[in-house]
């Protein structure tokens, strides 16, 4: 699935970063300190139930910015440890304001292990041109010599808007580590000519919008990283596999089926904190509370995210497992 050549600029021993990749979650104490002690089962519950063996930690979803940096370290190297002969790949997000802590924590991943690297643009004081954001990568990368490099493009949150297209022209003269693009915006002009005029390079193109993924795949994303691949990476794989065999009425019909769901919660108003509760109710593991300033996902809304989930045949009653719903309490 999704397969494609590896670009010859750098020839990584790993194989090309393709298919779903997980977002992965910061499981938590209900004091708000990291709880490792779930990791280990969390990656089990995504290769065996969700069919999901990339992963991409410490991003948006897994609250990296609100970790200090040995916290980071520390989640990272747990999904290493954890996710060894289990999982393709494992990609550490280590963006962060300070391009010193960015180093460190670009040289950590490579140091124990990790498939890749991904930043985002600094969003405090923020790089405003093209040629000033790749310069900051390019440092970034050059403390993980040995490691594929992505890009992690999301201007909602970054407010950095330059757009992807511009930033991929001409940026393996720059980093030739680059190997991909997680874009996570809703503007397919922009991902359609990301994809359009860099045919050649054979880059990863990683959508990051889980309900318009249909659309990315027909415009030529070669994957996808997303919160939702946690608990509903079946029903996204059976999409998949239905577009690799161009029954596109079928693809169609379950990504109307995803985006049925996500509309649903979105409604309800759905985060970072609403995806905790979502994964501790489906698959049974604690995700606790977010860190502040996150507030707790509702009683209100686990519940009727429950029911939705029933109403559409993602879960059985039997999946719910009975005890596990104090993160929307």
């Amino acid at each position: 699935m999704f397969s494609r050549p590896t670009s010859s600029s750098m020839a990584f021993p790993k194989k090309k970063l393709q298919g779903l990749v997980a977002a992965t979650i910061t499981p938590m104490t209900e004091d708000g300190e990291i709880n490792f002690s779930v990791i280990g089962q969390y990656v089990d519950y995504l290769v065996k139930e969700q069919g999901v063996k990339n992963i991409f930690v410490n991003g948006t979803t897994g609250e990296g910015l609100s970790l200090s940096i040995s916290e980071r370290r520390q989640v990272a190297e747990e999904w290493v440890t954890k996710g060894k002969d289990k999982l393709d790949q494992v990609i550490i997000h280590v963006g962060a304001l300070s391009l010193k802590e960015s180093q460190e924590l670009a040289q950590h991943a490579a140091e124990i292990g990790a498939d890749g690297i991904a930043v985002i643009a600094p969003f405090f004081l923020k790089p405003w041109t093209k040629d000033i954001l790749i310069n900051f990568l390019k440092e970034v990368a050059a403390a993980a010599p040995a490691l594929p490099f992505y890009y992690y493009h999301i201007p909602a949150l970054t407010g950095v808007k330059i757009r992807a297209e511009e930033l991929l022209d001409g940026i393996l003269d720059k980093i030739p580590t680059f190997q991909g693009l997680k874009f996570s915006d809703t503007d397919l002009l922009d991902f359609g000519q990301c994809v359009d005029q860099n045919r050649q390079q054979q880059f990863a193109f990683l959508f990051g919008v889980d309900e318009q993924l249909l659309s990315a795949l027909v415009m030529g994303a070669t994957g996808a990283v997303g919160s939702t691949y946690n608990y509903l990476g079946k029903k996204t794989n059976q999409m998949l596999e239905a577009f690799e065999r161009k029954d596109f009425s079928l693809a169609l019909n379950y990504q109307f089926c995803i985006q049925r769901f996500i509309n649903f919660v979105v409604k309800l108003g759905f985060g970072v904190s609403q995806t905790k509760a979502i994964m501790t109710l489906v698959s049974g593991i604690s995700m606790g509370p977010p860190r502040l300033p996150l507030q707790k996902a509702s009683r209100e809304f686990t519940d009727s995210a429950e029911a939705k989930l029933k109403s559409l045949d993602f879960l059985s009653f039997t999946d719910l497992k009975d005890g596990n719903l104090e993160a929307g309490s």
